[in-house]
């Protein structure tokens, strides 16, 4: 949600560095719990692309409140993007449900 990933590739290179068995799990969890959604890519039908429900894009200014909590009280490995909710946590927010909308064509 908040850097824009959309596929199992994108989230198995971010930055966390999450073990692909554990990705699995959680993606899996996360759709059982109404939080995404999957659909297969249109331009790559091997692919699933996974979407944000309403529910899901709901989270996005709690996690975007946790993750600044662990930026000014843990050593955190992810400080370019505390520094972007920062500068401007509702332009920041504000993006993330712009880019919902266009991920479900409108």
């Amino acid at each position: 949600m908040l850097r824009g990933c959309r596929t199992y590739k994108e989230f198995l290179g971010s930055f966390e560095g999450i073990a692909t068995n554990i990705l699995a799990d959680r993606l899996r969890n996360l759709e059982l719990h109404g939080i995404i959604h999957s659909e297969v890519d249109r331009r790559d039908r091997r692919k699933l692309i996974y979407v944000l429900t309403r529910k899901g894009i709901d989270l996005a200014p709690v996690l975007t409140e946790m993750v600044l909590w662990a930026g000014c009280h843990e050593k955190t490995g992810n400080q370019p993007l505390v520094r972007l909710m920062q500068d401007n946590k509702a332009e920041f927010l504000a993006d993330i449900r712009e880019r919902w909308k266009k991920s479900l064509g409108g």
